[in-house]
């Protein structure tokens, strides 16, 4: 019975088929699947470098590349294009496996032959080469073959390498990519961590590259899994690892450790592996969790994709950090009744009324989240020998005093009250956890780490015994979004040693990254660890159109703007699920929506459900956190408007505070806009904002 493999580059090519050429792939592979004799249905390629290419008729107009064995069972699929360009794809190119790691690779033979004769005559005449330095045996022991070797061989700049990306081997090219930014031989082998393994592989025999090659290819076990694959190919393309990513996702840990990264470096994939892989080896239940109920939803959903049976999916619980709280205070309370945001201001403000206190409602409500709460302060003396770290206001014995009066006497009507917040229901939570030997989780698992608070933290800490692999964390705090602020070190969760870092952005291009990473550079972003993050080596190896950046007049000039440009995307043969528009408020996001149906453009806000149906998401900055789109507005990036004035405290009330919701406000702006895939239109009515890096 043949088997039919599916390269990842089609997945991704897939998506962008009309639906009538979907439904013919479909229909062709289906019955292809289905057929004793699977070499029936394929014909050669005349001319072909590699007589293992045949093509597929799916219509009369195009066809399918498949890379056939001389010897067994394994088909794979590698692209469907036009009859002519199919054609021409098959007999450029050639199949083979690298001799390092075992894993079959695509190479456009024509185009490596074209280059290296002007690349050649170019290197006759430089007085140095790019990999002067490195041996030709640590080039074959990393994987490089003779004809990449060649190749390399003639170059003379780091461009000419960038310009090859399209057509040499994949893996071949990461190497040589990671010796040009100056990595040793040893460095890149640690790289590309347990996919060089040393051993010698057969260089013929396709069926066991394409077995071992999960980084790009996905074996499909019969007709239904191939069209349940096809139909969620752009979801599934992204869970596929890279050789770091797979070893961090595999790693023993003695204790908890942590991955950090930029946009689109796979750290929420790195989280859902990690996840099934524990479920599946380690030695109790699995808690996959982060900060809020939507992006709890997309990671089960990722989870349930992953997962290989009901058993290993079972075994995982997902929930974010405020329903695990919630779920431990009733076990033992009951259902709390929770203080709104509206009724906490005005005990606030009434305290501050009747002590006749210096300060403002928002600096206490601070003051008692990020400094009594995070270091489970109960008493007058451990406030007034409490370290206020992050904290902008200096304050004296004396105003001390009176903070923690304000704080004594909210407290105790909270209490009289029989009120909770979600704060110290999570605080009961961790307590009531803390005091437990039955713990409920072995391990525990957190995507968008950056995210969560001190209490937060502590619950988790007190929610899973200290060990190997307890704690995973995911996270990057270039993209935090609320002002939780906390060190890991103080809480209990030591990942010193355990800590590793992704670089390489699979989503976005390296235009529109660049641009945004302008957004916080510079910025003093701490690194949850008792240190400063750094952006230092985060890249793109795709490329595409510089994001457009617009000004206008007035919003309603802005959002015909909006109109016109979402139209442009559309008639190019953009999906509307594909297109997102993101704003600061959630007034702008109605206007956007306004606007947009006004034009016959199918558009809707977006909410805690997110399913679209067939029409552009409009949503706040807040909700695009964990979504991507080809195509995204950011809309309303005006100096009045971004970032809101009720956002950021003054300076003169508290400089640190100020600092630090000006920070947050950029940090959402870069988030917001990393969620583009391929292009980004940033646009302003009145003035820009200041956040906006500037323009060169």
């Amino acid at each position: 019975m043949p088997q039919l493999a599916i390269d990842r580059d089609f997945l991704r090519e897939y998506s962008k088929l009309e639906k009538s050429v979907q439904e013919r792939v479909d229909a062709a592979f289906s019955k292809f699947e289905q057929s004793s004799h699977a070499g029936q249905h394929l014909e050669k390629v005349s001319n072909a470098r590699d007589l293992r290419f045949r093509t597929i008729r799916i219509t009369d107009f195009w066809r399918g590349v498949v890379l056939a064995p001389e010897s067994g069972d394994t088909y794979t699929l590698l692209t469907v294009l036009p009859h002519d360009d199919a054609y021409q794809w098959a007999q450029r190119r050639s199949a083979s496996v690298n001799a390092a790691t075992g894993r079959i690779e695509i190479r456009d033979v024509a185009a490596i032959e074209g280059a290296l004769p002007e690349l050649s005559g170019m290197a006759a005449h430089a007085p140095a080469h790019l990999f002067d330095t490195v041996k030709d045996a640590d080039l074959r022991k990393l994987g490089i073959d003779e004809q990449t070797l060649a190749f390399a061989r003639a170059l003379t700049d780091q461009i000419q390498l960038d310009a090859a990306r399209s057509f040499l081997p994949g893996v071949q090219w990461d190497v040589l990519a990671g010796l040009a930014a100056g990595l040793t031989p040893e460095e890149v082998w640690t790289e590309l961590g347990d996919v060089i393994t040393g051993e010698r592989f057969d260089p013929d025999d396709l069926d066991a590259a394409v077995a071992r090659s999960t980084d790009r290819v996905v074996l499909v076990d019969g007709p239904e899994e191939l069209l349940t694959i096809l139909r969620q190919s752009f979801a599934l393309w992204r869970v596929y690892l890279h050789p770091v990513q797979h070893k961090l996702v595999e790693a023993r840990y003695r204790g908890s450790a942590r991955v950090t990264g930029g946009p689109g470096t796979g750290k929420t994939v790195v989280a859902l592996h990690r996840a099934r892989h524990l479920a599946q080896h380690g030695d109790g239940p699995v808690l996959l969790t982060t900060f809020t109920s939507t992006l709890t939803g997309s990671l089960s959903a990722g989870l349930t994709t992953l997962a290989d049976s009901d058993e290993i999916r079972d075994r995982v619980t997902v929930k974010n950090v405020d329903q695990l709280a919630h779920q431990v205070f009733r076990e033992q309370h009951g259902a709390p009744r929770l203080l709104d945001s509206k009724q906490e201001t005005g005990l606030w403000r009434a305290i501050i009324d009747r002590l006749q206190v210096p300060f403002t409602d928002a600096f206490l409500r601070t003051e008692w989240r990020e400094v009594v709460l995070a270091q489970q302060i109960t008493n007058a003396e451990e406030y007034l020998a409490a370290k206020r770290t992050g904290r902008g206001r200096a304050l004296g014995p004396r105003q001390k005093a009176q903070v923690w009066q304000a704080v004594w006497e909210f407290e105790g009507q909270v209490r009289e009250g029989g009120w909770s917040t979600h704060e110290t229901v999570c605080a009961e939570a961790a307590r009531l956890l803390a005091g437990r030997t039955d713990k409920p989780f072995r391990h525990i698992v957190v995507d968008e780490a950056q995210d969560l608070s001190p209490v937060q933290w502590r619950l988790l800490r007190a929610a899973v015994p200290a060990g190997a692999d307890d704690l995973f964390l995911a996270g990057d705090t270039h993209q935090r979004i609320y002002n939780s602020r906390v060190s890991l070190r103080d809480i209990g969760i030591t990942v010193t040693g355990r800590s590793s870092r992704l670089t390489v952005n699979y989503r976005t291009t390296a235009e529109i990254l660049a641009w945004s990473l302008g957004v916080v550079r510079g910025e003093p972003i701490d690194d949850m660890d008792g240190g400063l993050d750094s952006i230092a080596g985060c890249r793109s190896e795709m490329h595409g159109a510089p994001p457009a950046l617009t000004g206008y007049g007035t919003k309603n000039a802005e959002l015909d703007a909006l109109c016109t440009q979402l139209r442009e995307w559309l008639d190019a043969g953009v999906e509307p699920t594909e297109i997102g528009v993101a704003a600061r408020a959630n007034w702008l996001v109605d206007s956007a929506v306004n606007a947009l149906v006004a034009e016959s453009i199918s558009a809707r806000a977006l909410t805690n459900d997110r399913d679209a149906s067939d029409a552009v998401a409009v949503g706040t900055m807040h909700r695009m956190k964990g979504l991507e789109f080809r195509c995204l507005a950011v809309v309303g990036v005006s100096e009045q408007h971004m970032p809101p004035p009720n956002a950021v405290i003054s300076a003169d009330e508290d400089l640190q505070a100020h600092r630090h919701d000006v920070q947050r406000e950029r940090c959402l702006l870069f988030v917001a806009c990393t969620r583009a895939r391929e292009q980004l239109a940033v646009s302003w009515h009145g003035s820009p904002s200041s956040l906006l890096p500037a323009r060169q």
